[in-house]
């Protein structure tokens, strides 16, 4: 169902973020993610020659971070294809301190820690909370495609191993039917569903 109808309004801003995850031919995964945020109008800007044209990308930016079956990540690069400043670009190279983090429960924080004010670009870091559902999504699909991953169970998850979705959104309650399908021996809600 879409939004409602809204009131009369001009658009002003444009940001487009694309996320995809990619099993590499050496069993690892690189998740690469791109923004680009545009306006709909001119605008001066002394970087650009002088100004921005409308629809122009005022940011174009690119991550990939490549990671193994555990989501640590073993390396990283960025881009910056368009930026409101020239100086922009000389950040690239520090997105490199990602390597060695996990990127499950705790890497927004760590991410939020390591490029603080000055240290990184609004931008990019940014991109990297998005980038992580991505790799969630990218290494579980993987599994469940029928991959063996370092010796786990087909689907990345032991019969009684608590479920690592456990509890991470609303359809995974110990009270949704979602679980009680399947993981019910973690089902906490009314049997009568």
């Amino acid at each position: 169902m879409p939004l409602s109808t809204p009131v009369a309004r001009k658009e002003m801003h444009t940001r487009i973020v694309t996320c995809k995850g990619y099993l590499r031919e050496d069993d690892l995964w690189d998740i690469e993610g791109h923004m680009v945020d545009t306006k709909p109008y001119r605008f001066e800007n002394i970087d650009r020659g002088g100004h921005i044209e409308a629809e122009e990308p005022l940011h174009g930016m690119w991550i990939r971070l490549t990671i193994n079956d555990r989501m640590i990540v073993q390396d990283a690069e960025a881009s910056i294809d368009f930026s409101p400043y020239n100086h922009c670009p000389k950040i690239n190279p520090d997105y490199k301190k990602l390597i060695g983090l996990s990127m499950g429960l705790g890497w927004n924080k760590q991410v939020r820690t390591l490029f603080r004010g000055t240290a990184g670009c609004t931008h990019l870091t940014e991109l990297l909370g998005p980038m992580a559902t991505t790799a969630f999504q990218t290494v579980f699909s993987g599994r469940n495609e029928g991959r063996k991953v370092e010796g786990k169970a087909e689907m990345g998850i032991k019969p009684k191993e608590r479920p690592a979705l456990l509890n991470s959104c609303h359809s995974y309650a110990p009270t949704s039917p979602v679980i009680l399908r399947h993981w019910p021996d973690y089902y906490e809600g009314d049997e009568d569903l």
